[in-house]
C-alpha cells in the first residue's frame, strides 16, 4: 500500500524517532534563543533551516567510501521542547533531551539555537563524563566577565558550575571587538586555553591542534562549533558576525582536525535564518553537522574507541 503522507523533514532524511535506543549518534534541534540580542534575533529558527538545507547534502564520504549516517544508525529525535527567552524551563528541557541521548549510549549532534544552548548540554554530558573537556570554535569566547545566563556567559557559568575541565578546554578563533573590557583575560583567568584567530592563522592549524591534542589526550571532548567562526562572506546568517573569519574551505579543514579527539557530543549553533542569504549559512551548518557525523563514525571504527 502506498504511503498517504510523508513525514516532516528530518536532517538529511534520517529516520524520525522518539528514542535514541540502538543509535550511536542522534540529531536534536535546540530552537532556542535568549531574545536579548540588540539587533539580531532569529537563531530559534536555526534547526528548521538547517534541516531544510540538509536536503542538498549527500550521505557518502568519498574519503572512506562509507555512509556515516547508516554506520551510526542516525535518527533525528526532533526538537527539545523549549520556549525562546524562557531560560530556566528551556535549559531543563535541553538538559533532559541531551541526557536521553547520552544515557542511551548515543553521541548527540545538536543544532542551535544561540550559544546559550550549550550550558545545559554541558550539564547533561558532565553527568556521564566528569572529566569533560571542551573545544569551542567561535569568533567569541562566550566567557565574558558579566552576570546572568546569556550567549556571552555560557563558559563563565560552566566553570562556576564545574561541568567541564577548563585547564584542558580551549576557545579557538576569537577575534574582533568586544562589548566589555577584559574579555580575553577573563577567559584565561578562568583557566581556558585561548587561541585567537590571529594566532591560529600565524601558527597554522596543524601546530595549534597538535598542542590541543597533547593537552587533551584521550579525555572526552564536547565540540562546540559556532557558525560565526566563518567569515560573514561565507556565513552571513549568524547572530553576531565578525569580519576576518575562516573561509568555508578553511573552516571545514579546521573542523576535521577535531576528528582525532574523543568526541562525545557536537553542538553547531547560531544560524539565524532571518539574516541569511539564500540559505547559505544553514547549508554550511548542515555540512558542518555531516562532518561531525563523519568524524564520530571514523572514530567508532578504531580499536578501543569508546
Amino acid at each position: 500500500m502506498s504511503r498517504l503522507f510523508r513525514p516532516a523533514p528530518t536532517f538529511m532524511d534520517a529516520p524520525a524517532a522518539d528514542s535514541a535506543a540502538g543509535s550511536r549518534a542522534v540529531v536534536i534541534g535546540m530552537p532556542f534563543d535568549c531574545g536579548t540580542h540588540p539587533v539580531r534575533i532569529g537563531s530559534r529558527q536555526g534547526p528548521a533551516a538547517i534541516r531544510e538545507q540538509s536536503r542538498l547534502l549527500r550521505a557518502w564520504d568519498p574519503d572512506t567510501d562509507r555512509n556515516p549516517l547508516a554506520e551510526l544508525n542516525v535518527v533525528d529525535l526532533g526538537d527539545a521542547t523549549v520556549t525562546p527567552s524562557a531560560v530556566e524551563s528551556s535549559f531543563a528541557a535541553i538538559e533532559a533531551a541531551v541526557w536521553h541521548a547520552v544515557d542511551a549510549g548515543a553521541v548527540p549532534i545538536t543544532m542551535g539555537g544561540d550559544g546559550a544552548v550549550t550550558l545545559p548540554q554541558l550539564r547533561a554530558l558532565h553527568r556521564k563524563f566528569p572529566d569533560l573537556c571542551v573545544v569551542h570554535i567561535d569568533a567569541h569566547t562566550d566567557a565574558y566577565p558579566i552576570d546572568g545566563y546569556n550567549t556571552a556567559t555560557t563558559f563563565s557559568r560552566a566553570v562556576e558550575e564545574g561541568v567541564l575541565d577548563p585547564s584542558r578546554s580551549f576557545h579557538v578563533g576569537a577575534r574582533g571587538p568586544t562589548m566589555v573590557p577584559g574579555v580575553f583575560a577573563h577567559a584565561e583567568a578562568l583557566g581556558y586555553g585561548l587561541v585567537t584567530m590571529d594566532r591560529l592563522m600565524a601558527d597554522g592549524a596543524d601546530a595549534v591542534f597538535d598542542r590541543l591534542r597533547e593537552r587533551i589526550g584521550g579525555r572526552p571532548v564536547y565540540l562546540c562549533f559556532d557558525m560565526d567562526f566563518f567569515d560573514p562572506a561565507a556565513a552571513p546568517g549568524v547572530c553576531t558576525p565578525a569580519w576576518g573569519g575562516a573561509s568555508a574551505r578553511e573552516g571545514l579543514a579546521i573542523l576535521r582536525r577535531c576528528g582525532d579527539f574523543r568526541l562525545v557530543a557536537c553542538d553547531v549553533n547560531t544560524v539565524s535564518p532571518p539574516h541569511d542569504v539564500g540559505g547559505m549559512t544553514a547549508f554550511l551548518a548542515a555540512t558542518v553537522l555531516w562532518h561531525c557525523l563523519a568524524m564520530v563514525a571514523d572514530r567508532e571504527r578504531r580499536p578501543n574507541a569508546r
